[in-house]
């Protein structure tokens, strides 16, 4: 550890600091954070280019008093390493370690919690709005990557700022991408406006030499005022943020600490709202995060002094890759299925599909609602599009499903990478919540596939259906199972009877399908038979199914990975309550309560889902019953 970093247990010292100090505490920074990550796995390279931003915001600013919002976290931890966190940075993403975004809970200096993009300035003009109306001083910053400047909500924000007027400083972090490349025409914007510093020089050049002139010189200079969008759309391509009612101040160059410092301390005596446009570079600083910045961009674990990512090779192929190979082949005999995600081509397996069908592929940037109303658009007119959003990001479109999806009844297929427990990124990007309100659409079926051969077997499924589908499954390793040759059409609302003739019988969906057979075997041991199901529909329900063994074991039980407030068991007991069905139900899943960070395995043990807690739980009720 460095000797500087050793001194810094709060931002305010920073202020102690000269421009040379904090250059080479930016290299002890970028050094601990290498290192650190590629013990723990983490958002690398946006952190790494955000490291003398941070030291040059941080020591003008005068934290906690001043209020700085991370837009999504990925740029973060120098920030969480600054604000006294320095000896607990090991325990970065670990269970009952410091999270790898900022959380409120976790220090005063976490001014919001956040872990889904575009969200900064919407809550940053909120402090602002509470900081005047309490008579406060403090400076309000909200730092923004411009991959999540293509989010609608970033854009709402700034128009509202603008018409508010309020004292409020919005960082523009541009690294030229987020996880991926940039799309859209933000985008290019940026990409114009990189090469168009000299607006800001121009036009004070112009109003030095208008006032030079004897006499009129003043009143052309106010006249030329009237004709000044005419100069700057010359110079500088749509003036889109000074249109909006913000003084846009770069682009400068973000590893300047010297230069951010003097640009941060100005802006923070103008007033009204102000945009510093910064340039960074992503990775910046470890040359394999430079060199490849989407694959560090959020990374495992890795060799620090090679770069080289630790991957087992005899690991079975993960759900996003047997999906994203599903869907190629079916395209490929099905010419109006569409793809579309939402920033994450690579994370959602569709850059293969972007490759070998570019016609067919849309990337909407980080703008999920669009993305759904899009399908929708696409499904209204003879095509069926491919959705391939992560669970956590989808909960963003939920009206969208709803309204323009479910209740026009078009075939759109979501399908929703990252179901269930997630792991080490914690509760932001957990998607537990997925089946409790698809199961509210009507007309949705809800697929949830217990391995991935039957994954491939509903997507061909659900492309063939005129009506919505939304499938469900989990992130990395699928169980290893032999996909077989082309697919097979699953009887839509048919469950899968795996074993049979038990006094218990286990209902489970997805991933709890293997954790139910192991639970079942576990309690053969103890004496008591069990029955195992694959739902595979958390709508509509195989009630036929649930019939039946309703009738013929002294105990249900349900199993998901998936909140249990309003999910597949909250299904199931409605139904027998209605059908007034009285045998006993143990319902098993995620409580209700967030769910922390963690290795996977350790997360599932917190919250009971191991097939030992499983079969305890079991025999615990099946004595109650004796």
């Amino acid at each position: 550890m460095g000797h500087l970093l050793e001194r810094i247990d709060e931002p305010e010292k920073l202020h102690d600091l000269t421009v040379e100090e904090l250059g080479e505490l930016a290299g002890e920074l970028r050094e601990l954070i290498v290192q650190t990550v590629s013990q723990t796995g983490g958002h690398l390279a946006p952190s790494l280019g955000a490291v003398e931003l941070t030291l040059a915001l941080y020591s003008v600013l005068h934290l906690p008093m001043d209020k700085v919002v991370w837009d999504v976290g990925h740029q973060a931890y120098a920030h969480k390493i600054l604000t006294g966190r320095l000896e607990r940075f090991r325990e970065l993403r670990q269970w009952q370690g410091i999270t790898g975004f900022p959380s409120r809970a976790e220090s005063e200096y976490d001014a919001f919690g956040v872990g889904h993009a575009s969200t900064s300035i919407s809550a940053a003009l909120g402090m602002a709005i509470a900081r005047d109306i309490q008579g406060r001083g403090d400076h309000i910053v909200a730092v923004i990557g411009d991959g999540a400047m293509t989010g609608g909500e970033a854009f709402e924000a700034l128009n509202h700022a603008g018409d508010l007027g309020k004292n409020l400083i919005v960082v523009l972090n541009d690294n030229g991408m987020s996880i991926d490349c940039n799309v859209g025409a933000m985008s290019e914007y940026l990409s114009r406006i990189r090469v168009a510093p000299q607006y800001n020089r121009a036009k004070e050049d112009i109003k030095d030499f208008l006032r030079s002139i004897p006499h009129i010189g003043d009143t052309v200079v106010k006249t030329a005022e009237y004709i000044k969008e005419g100069v700057k759309s010359v110079l500088v391509p749509g003036g889109l943020f000074e249109e909006i009612g913000f003084t846009y101040i770069g682009p400068i160059d973000g590893h300047n600490i010297r230069l951010m410092r003097d640009v941060f301390s100005e802006a923070c005596m103008l007033d009204g709202p102000i945009l510093v446009h910064v340039r960074t570079k992503k990775g910046c600083g470890y040359l394999p995060a430079e060199t490849e910045p989407d694959k560090f961009h959020g990374v495992g674990k890795f060799d620090a002094a090679t770069g080289v990512v630790h991957k087992d090779p005899s690991a079975p192929a993960s759900y996003t890759s047997v999906f994203s190979d599903a869907l190629i082949e079916l395209a490929k005999e099905t010419p109006n299925i569409t793809a579309i995600t939402a920033a994450m081509p690579s994370g959602t397996g569709l850059k293969k599909f972007a490759e070998q069908y570019p016609k067919r592929f849309f990337d909407v940037g980080i703008a999920e609602e669009h993305a759904v109303t899009l399908a929708a658009g696409m499904a209204a007119s003879g095509l069926h599009p491919v959705a391939a959003i992560y669970s956590t990001f989808a909960q963003r479109a939920y009206d969208q499903l709803m309204h323009d999806v479910c209740l026009q009844n078009l075939p759109v297929t979501l399908c929703l990478d990252r179901g269930g427990i997630v792991g080490e990124d914690g509760p932001t990007h957990h998607g537990v919540f997925d089946l409790s309100y698809l199961r509210t659409m009507p007309g949705m079926t809800v697929f949830v596939p217990k391995d991935e051969s039957e994954l491939r077997d509903m997507l061909y499924t659900a492309v063939h259906m005129d009506s919505p589908t939304a499938i469900r499954y989990p992130r990395g390793a699928g169980l290893g199972v032999e996909l077989s040759e082309g697919f097979h059409e699953i009887e839509v609302g048919k469950a899968e009877v795996l074993s049979e003739g038990g006094d218990v019988a286990l209902l489970a969906v997805g991933t709890m399908v293997d954790a139910a057979r192991k639970a079942a075997a576990l309690l053969a041991e103890k004496g008591v038979r069990a029955s195992v199901v694959n739902m595979r529909f958390v709508k509509p329900l195989d009630t036929d199914v649930i019939d039946r063994f309703s009738d013929e074991a002294r105990l249900l039980v349900t199993l998901e990975e998936n909140a249990l407030a309003g999910g597949f068991g909250a299904a199931v007991t409605e139904y027998l309550a209605d059908a007034g069905i009285k045998t006993p139900v143990l319902r098993i899943g995620i409580p209700d309560r967030f769910v922390p960070q963690g290795a996977r395995k350790k997360l599932l043990e917190s919250c009971g889902l191991l097939p030992e807690q499983i079969a305890d739980k079991i025999m615990e009720k099946w004595t109650g019953l004796s």
